[in-house]
């Protein structure tokens, strides 16, 4: 599974011995691959040729100062849902003119600090988002350019918590309802309405429903355009899935933008998307090291040292990963589930899951962790936060230290 591979039994990440990066950096330890991050970065970019566009990078997906420097310097955009993650991105160094602001609850202090910072857009998700924005706007002097975020109501085919583009879902403007509320808006005098907005979900197995909302989509632009509104560009959003199994069939990148580029060609529009897990998740693992290995009745279980505070995707999502050993071995298979310590019966890495036998002191990789992994992290039962390193260049570095217990009462009195 990329960028991973067996050198001599030893499991490697872009040339680097993962099991010194643990032995250094103890466990559990996020791992991310700089070459991996830049290489599904380019794959969108280059994809689009000479089609006007920007990918801004979902910051959602991992926010780390590292990995947003290097996205940064690669010319990247950044699509943001929170002022944190903007305070993150201009730490970062990160264009603010590259920069859309995404959510369905954007404060008054939020916007705000956009507006000073001179991000590109709003993507607006309702009437009164909007009319927010035009009061701020007008307060400091200055025009806020704005798209909105419509809804075309179709089935992304994805699980339930990461679907966003039905009717039935909190996010964006019931595309029926989008020409009424761009009358609303133009009406407004600080605000620059040029741009639509959609994004239907996250990890899309497939083009089809990508297809039918960038169809629906373009509809809505010549409607718009028809009107006399000056629409100059579309926000498509991310969502484009990536392989958890060796087995997944998942679009690539080339054919996603492919698809995309087809729909817009001479049409005068600059188009955005917004990719987070597809640049970000195969460039990580979680390491971690078996503590001890129990047996009840049937049921075997092999306790690790990471839990669900430190990656909760399988307990909310029931979301697969791979487990690797670090250390390939000819001792046969076991059966297991792999658990942590936390005190939740949902606190499961892997469930019934074939697995080399390991033992006590083994190291473990938990593939394809880099989105959402570190991101969703917490200190349930008072546990600090992993350590996250990079591998750049055949060698490595701590880009975050391990929480210390002290770090955990900090602010607290």
């Amino acid at each position: 599974m990329r960028p991973l591979a067996y050198e001599e039994h030893v499991l490697t990440m872009d040339g680097v011995e993962l099991s010194r990066i643990a032995s250094k950096a103890g466990t559990p330890c996020y791992v991310y691959s700089a070459a991996e991050i830049l290489k599904n970065y380019r794959a969108y970019d280059d994809s689009f040729g000479d089609q006007p566009h920007t990918v801004c990078y979902a910051v959602k997906a991992a926010s780390n100062l590292s990995i947003l420097r290097l996205l940064a310097g690669a010319g990247a955009g950044f699509d943001i849902v929170s002022a944190g993650e903007l305070f993150r991105v201009l730490k970062a160094g990160g264009d603010p003119a590259k920069i859309v602001f995404s959510g369905v609850g954007k404060s008054g202090a939020e916007v705000d600090a956009a507006l000073e910072a001179g991000i590109f857009a709003f993507n607006c998700e309702s009437e009164p988002e909007l009319a927010l924005v035009d009061s701020l706007a007008h307060r400091r002097g200055i025009k806020a350019r704005v798209a909105l975020r419509v809804n075309p109501d179709v089935d992304a085919a994805t699980h339930d918590y990461i679907s966003t583009g039905r009717l039935a879902h909190k996010f964006g403007i019931d595309i029926g309802d989008a020409e009424t509320v761009y009358e609303c808006a133009r009406r407004r005098e600080n605000l620059l309405v040029e741009g639509v907005s959609c994004h239907i979900g996250s990890q899309l197995l497939n083009t089809k429903p990508v297809v039918e909302a960038v169809d629906r989509v373009v509809g809505l632009v010549q409607r718009l355009r028809a009107k006399e509104f000056e629409i100059r560009h579309v926000d498509f959003g991310g969502g484009l899935g990536v392989a958890y199994k060796p087995e997944d069939s998942i679009p690539a990148i080339g054919e996603l933008v492919g698809v995309l580029r087809q729909r817009v060609a001479n049409r005068g529009l600059h188009v955005m998307v917004e990719p987070g897990r597809s640049i970000v998740a195969s460039a990580g693992v979680l390491l971690t090291r078996v503590l001890y290995r129990k047996k009840t009745g049937a049921k075997e279980f092999v306790i690790v040292d990471a839990a669900m505070n430190d990656l909760i995707r399988p307990a909310l999502y029931s979301a697969h990963h791979e487990i690797l050993p670090l250390r390939q071995t000819s001792v046969g298979t076991m059966r297991a589930d792999v658990v942590g310590p936390v005190c939740e019966t949902g606190d499961f890495l892997a469930r019934n899951r074939d697995l080399p036998q390991v033992f006590p002191g083994d190291l473990l990789a938990v593939c394809t962790a880099g989105a959402y992994g570190f991101a969703q992290s917490s200190n349930y039962n008072a546990r600090p936060r992993a350590a996250e390193a990079m591998v750049e260049d055949g060698t490595w570095r701590v880009i975050r230290r391990r929480e210390s217990y002290e770090d955990l009462m900090r602010g607290e009195e």
